[in-house]
């Protein structure tokens, strides 16, 4: 083969390859296991390659969600009715839902600040030219920060906000978004709280802001969550390239690309909820650590520890409305491994609460197996491990299955909201509790804004 032909053929594969994957016809269905009978009917759904599952674990009484291609329907169908199972279609049409995502029917308000908006999703490119265009406009509070590079070689970026950086003894929050990759609502949602942070005055956010050095990192995944608007909307891992292999009949192979980083951490790693076999969602890695972007985390709060004492660190993920405390390998009985689980439960019950109150929204809080599944790996779960980070959780957002992974955009302020509500309640009891004490000049700055409302109101 002469070089000529040879470039011709390299460059047809990377043009089929790079094509975008179509979920045209395709529809999702809900199906609740009554029982461990019915669990394994659908690891041979599973077996058969019958439909594509957003979850890799099933578990008797918890709903889970399986795409079903036009060319498998009738296949699927007969073969769970034969078997006596209930599926309910949720999503008639998931490329039609993933075009409203990409392209929804924008309605002009209010909820933007520079060029950034909340009435869609945006991609990786305008999220980090809004992280630069707010330290250009607020260059003694916000600055933007390189966490370390991903597998693609993509800066891992985030901001610094710090309204006191005189303060001595430094108080150090840390906010981690899209560590899976089609969890759009993530991004979406950690670059509200950071919009929140710097231009809302109601005097609790104004607290909350100013009472700790904010490490807000909202895509941890670029390369995956690149590739969601690229190649695939559904992928979910990052973009490792060590294990590809043949994937098996029905799978496709770029599956075998990738590694879900929320499984990678040097936390009791693959003994529970995790797999090794990389065709799969919840691919571990060959090693722990095994990954640049999980690397880069541990690193980079290993840091922040020695500089001060990193008092919250809230990973945001989606999709079923819960608030995880660690350990998530471990049920209830189990609970004390967390030495303080007893505060972290009552904090975030009165989080969960909060938020419920503006759209009537319902998070459910517990350790992940009770309320989930059990799973091993995980960023947050290693951050309270290695570190002792009293305030840790895992945001399960937006929703409960209605629309899952395609949430659409007109959900997004409301999902900001809530929990924006939710984090000053729990940073309310917090305090309260005594895990810090608030400075004086945060207080000062917080009262002045009540008593400036209260003279505004007065007099005009």
């Amino acid at each position: 083969m002469n070089l000529t032909n040879f470039i011709f053929i390299f460059t047809i594969l990377a043009v089929v390859s790079a094509v975008k994957k179509s979920y045209d016809g395709y529809s999702l269905y809900k199906i609740v296991p009554k029982d461990e009978s019915e669990v394994n009917v659908l690891d041979e759904i599973k077996r058969k390659s019958l439909g594509e599952f957003w979850s890799d674990d099933f578990k008797v009484g918890f709903d889970t969600k399986v795409m079903v291609s036009p060319e498998k329907r009738e296949e699927f169908v007969q073969y769970v009715t034969n078997e006596n199972i209930e599926a309910t279609v949720v999503i008639s049409d998931v490329q039609a839902a993933i075009d409203r995502q990409l392209n929804p029917d924008i309605i002009r308000s209010s909820e933007s600040y520079l060029s950034y908006s909340w009435s869609e999703y945006h991609d990786l490119n305008a999220i980090y030219k809004w992280l630069d265009e707010l330290q250009e406009n607020h260059p003694d509070i916000a600055k933007t920060v390189v966490m370390g590079q991903s597998v693609e070689n993509r800066d891992i970026k985030g901001i610094i906000i710090n309204y006191h950086p005189e303060r001595e003894n430094k108080r150090i929050g840390m906010l981690e978004g899209t560590l899976h990759a089609r969890e759009w609502i993530s991004a979406a949602t950690v670059t509200w709280i950071i919009k929140e942070f710097l231009t809302n005055n109601d005097p609790e956010i104004r607290a909350l802001a100013e009472n700790f050095e904010w490490h807000i990192f909202p895509v941890v995944n670029p390369d995956g969550y690149s590739y969601t608007f690229t190649d695939n909307r559904m992928w979910r891992k990052n973009r490792s390239p060590e294990s590809i292999k043949t994937c098996p009949e029905g799978t496709d192979n770029d599956m075998s690309h990738g590694v879900d980083l929320n499984r990678n951490f040097d936390v009791y790693w693959m003994t529970e909820g995790a797999s090794n076999d990389s065709c799969t969602n919840t691919f571990a890695g060959p090693t722990a650590f095994s990954e640049p972007e999980s690397r880069a985390i541990a690193q980079y709060v290993g840091t922040l520890n020695e500089e001060g004492e990193i008092i919250y660190y809230i990973a945001f993920h989606s999709y079923t409305q819960l608030i995880i405390i660690p350990y998530s390998h471990v049920y209830s009985e189990d609970a004390l491994l967390s030495g303080n689980y007893a505060d972290m439960y009552e904090i975030a019950i009165k989080g969960a609460d909060a938020l419920s109150k503006r759209f009537g929204t319902t998070y459910r809080v517990g350790l992940s197996a009770n309320v989930m599944y059990t799973m091993s790996g995980t960023s947050f779960d290693w951050v309270k491990y290695a570190h002792n980070v009293p305030i840790t959780y895992l945001l399960e957002l937006r929703d409960l299955g209605e629309f899952g992974f395609l949430l659409p955009a007109n959900q997004i302020v409301p999902t900001g909201l809530e929990t924006m509500d939710a984090l000053v309640e729990m940073d309310r009891n917090a305090r309260k509790i005594g895990y810090y004490h608030a400075s004086a000049s945060g207080m000062f700055y917080s009262m002045t804004v009540v008593l400036l409302g209260v003279f505004v109101a007065l007099f005009y």
